[in-house]
């Protein structure tokens, strides 16, 4: 099923969705398309990492009709009654369950791995648990590349992982190994989604934990110094959101063998550090401001892995996954976003 197959049969056919983690990077993306392809969406976030000003930001893109089928829900995953009432909100269970809620970042789980073990494993156990007594159609939930660990092998493949170099990793290989014991024990089947290095609009610069491309943009738009970690040829599988939010909305209609699995989410590319500092400035310069400072180059960071690669045929296979965006489509796509909410010095044009 292509991703406009997908479409035409939500808009033909609508139906009641959870999104967890809503007010989040990937939920409040997954909000916005959701609503806009005139769906009922239940949300629920805890504001831990996501904020309010992401949700306004999804009702002025939708219209008020659209935006009245949006049940917002403050609670906890990590509390089980909230999950209960987040999936059952009046009764009557929510049809799809997108469970993008946890507690990203590597060094924020080498800081403190128990408040991470309990978002990641804690509050992913419940929403299983809660997900499987309502009785939901599917549940489709936020992996994480991490799992691939310390294995050397390029581009990954789902079924080839190595020992996790993080609390974090261990967290987001627990969720699998989680959801594979469900499908045994309980018949209820559930698709993971390994992200590799999301980004696009709403993704948050500020703080130690921020993302690479937003905290860079950032940077780069109030000429701050910018820090490369190591000699800047580590790289990534970097993916525009859009790709993310088609995966889930595939996930979330699939069918027979692609039911019960775990799929990579990426565009099957390597960009480097130092590259990706090119295609930044490059994507700046193009809207009209000009970085003019060379990157510091620092250690490495602990629990880093060197280089990523997904391999997507699978999710191409069984999803009908197509990447709609390759990493430097997607920057200059999103920004125009980030110069309009992270710039604070005047951007000329001219």
């Amino acid at each position: 099923m292509s991703f406009a197959d997908c479409k035409s049969r939500l808009v033909a056919s609508p139906r009641r969705w959870l999104v967890t983690g809503c007010a989040g990077f990937i939920g409040s993306n997954l909000l916005e398309t959701l609503l806009k392809l005139d769906q009922s969406v239940v949300g629920l976030d805890n504001f831990a990492t996501g904020y309010q000003r992401n949700l306004d930001e999804v009702r002025d893109q939708v219209s008020p009709e659209q935006w009245q089928r949006f049940q917002f829900i403050e609670g906890d995953i990590r509390h089980l009654e909230d999950c209960h009432k987040a999936l059952m909100p009046d009764g009557e269970p929510v049809a799809h369950v997108l469970h993008q809620a946890a507690l990203g970042s590597v060094p924020r789980s080498l800081e403190d791995p128990l408040t991470t073990h309990a978002a990641n494993c804690t509050g992913h156990l419940n929403m299983l648990v809660a997900a499987r007594d309502a009785g939901v159609t599917s549940f489709v939930y936020a992996a994480s590349s991490s799992t691939y660990g310390d294995h050397p092998g390029l581009p990954k493949e789902e079924d080839i992982i190595g020992k996790p170099l993080s609390p974090y990793a261990v967290t987001k290989y627990v969720n699998e190994l989680y959801a594979d014991v469900f499908a045994r024990a309980y018949d209820f089947k559930s698709v993971g989604l390994r992200y590799f290095n999301v980004f696009g609009p709403r993704q948050d610069p500020d703080g130690a934990y921020a993302a690479v491309i937003p905290k860079w943009t950032a940077a780069m738009l109030t000429d701050e110094t910018l820090y490369i970690n190591g000699d800047g040829e580590t790289s990534r599988d970097f993916c525009f959101i859009d790709n993310a939010v088609q995966t889930n909305l595939l996930a979330a209609l699939a069918e027979g063998d692609a039911q019960g699995q775990v799929y990579n989410v990426a565009v099957n590319a390597r960009t480097s550090l130092n590259q990706l500092f090119d295609y930044l400035r490059t994507a700046l310069a193009e809207q009209g401001v000009e970085y003019a400072r060379d990157p510091i180059y620092r250690d490495f960071r602990p629990g880093d892995v060197r280089h990523s690669q997904a391999d997507i045929s699978k999710a191409s296979r069984l999803l009908g996954y197509t990447p709609s965006h390759e990493v430097k489509q997607g920057i200059s796509e999103a920004m125009p976003w980030y110069i309009e909410h992270f710039n604070t010095v005047k951007v000329s044009k001219g």
